[in-house]
């Protein structure tokens, strides 16, 4: 013999609304209950609820609303946001990089043809860093000279820049 229901008539419909909406079969019930006592407090606050299936299905409605919008991950995190900067990729993507490589390519070209000293010169200052000073002492020139090379690599690379 079957066992008669205890859920109103309503209970499956709101249940297949629910799920339909993307709630899990269980969540949809949990929130058909959590309706139910919603609607058994506000009547027992003294309300009047004339449409019980509608009342019903919007409460649960909400409800999963809610808690659609409480699953999701929070778009601000608390604490410390240092750790974040880690998160973020600032090296350059793989169409900077060529492009980089072939701009230092055309650079070396053009400053092959003063003289490869002065292509040392400007790729010592402007990519190791170094001082004036600290190229002179490395290369075994004068400061004067090394001024005179970076001056003539800044010469070739606007030249050549103005012919392309």
């Amino acid at each position: 013999m079957a066992r008669p229901s205890l859920r109103p008539p309503y209970f499956s419909r709101i249940r297949r609304l629910l799920m339909r909406r993307g709630t899990r079969r269980e969540d949809a019930e949990d929130l058909i209950q959590d309706a139910f006592v919603r609607m058994q407090q506000y009547c027992e606050r003294g309300g009047e609820v004339l449409e019980p299936e509608g009342f019903l299905v919007r409460v649960t409605q909400r409800l999963a609303l809610n808690l659609h919008r409480d699953s999701r991950p929070s778009l601000y995190e608390e604490g410390d946001v240092d750790r974040l900067v880690q998160l973020i990729d600032t090296g350059a993507t793989p169409d900077e990089e060529l492009a980089a490589e072939q701009c230092l390519i055309r650079m070396r070209a053009m400053l092959n043809e003063p003289n490869p000293r002065t292509r040392d010169v400007f790729f010592m200052h402007r990519f190791d860093g170094l001082s004036q000073t600290e190229i002179a002492a490395k290369l075994g020139i004068s400061v004067s000279a090394v001024e005179k090379h970076f001056a003539t690599a800044l010469a070739a690379l606007a030249e050549a820049s103005l012919r392309e």
